[in-house]
């Protein structure tokens, strides 16, 4: 379950995306993109520390792109390269903002979603002192066994993360993740171990990110 404060944030979830995207290589726009947010989806941190949130956008009108983006109170130690930027959050103050394929609790919920065959968190405001479910605007189901025990990692140390072409692969002891940067709508997404999701222009499911035990 993920608690949604209602909070303005400075600069702006899709202010951040776009101004991080023109130094990666699997966006294929300008220097100053258009992003309209498609729909999103959350991950459960068991601590609840961390927030986890992947972004579904439509880039410049013509690229879907995949953005998953992790939320933390304090610097992750060795996260360096995958700063995105800091935010000011009315509610929670200064937040330090990663694309999630560096960060250790992005890559364990993603596995256990795919491996364990997870789904999307419920997603609630706080509101009052009382809790009010949040319509999803995308939805995600993994095809895995959910009697599967995975293991999990601590830091970015444990985590091996490259980029080839419009896939970012995690490895890890035990599982390899592979995330789509960059959404093809026409690929098949029957097959094992694989995330699925749709939003409210989609439909019918398509691949968001793949994994198998190592």
């Amino acid at each position: 379950m993920a608690l949604i404060h209602r909070a303005k944030i400075r600069p702006s979830k899709m202010e951040l995306i776009a101004g991080w995207l023109p130094s990666r290589p699997w966006y294929a726009g300008g220097a100053d993109p258009e992003v309209q947010l498609l729909g999103s989806y959350r991950f459960d941190d068991p601590a609840g520390e961390v927030g986890l949130d992947t972004h579904l956008v439509l880039a410049d009108g013509a690229q879907i792109l995949q953005v998953p983006m992790t939320y933390r109170a304090a610097p992750l130690e060795g996260g360096e390269p995958w700063l995105i930027n800091t935010t000011e959050h009315t509610v929670l103050g200064k937040r330090w903002v990663y694309d999630a394929c560096g960060d250790p609790v992005y890559a364990n919920a993603l596995a256990a979603a795919i491996l364990a065959g997870g789904v999307q968190a419920e997603e609630y405001f706080e509101v009052d002192g009382r809790r009010e479910f949040r319509t999803p605007t995308a939805q995600v189901t993994g095809s895995g066994d959910r009697t599967q025990q995975l293991a999990t990692v601590d830091t970015v140390a444990d985590l091996s993360s490259s980029t080839d072409g419009a896939v970012t692969t995690i490895r890890a002891a035990g599982w390899e993740l592979s995330i789509n940067r960059v959404i093809d709508l026409k690929a098949d997404a029957a097959g094992d171990n694989t995330l699925t999701g749709t939003w409210s222009d989609q439909a019918t499911p398509v691949v968001l990110a793949t994994a198998r035990l190592t």
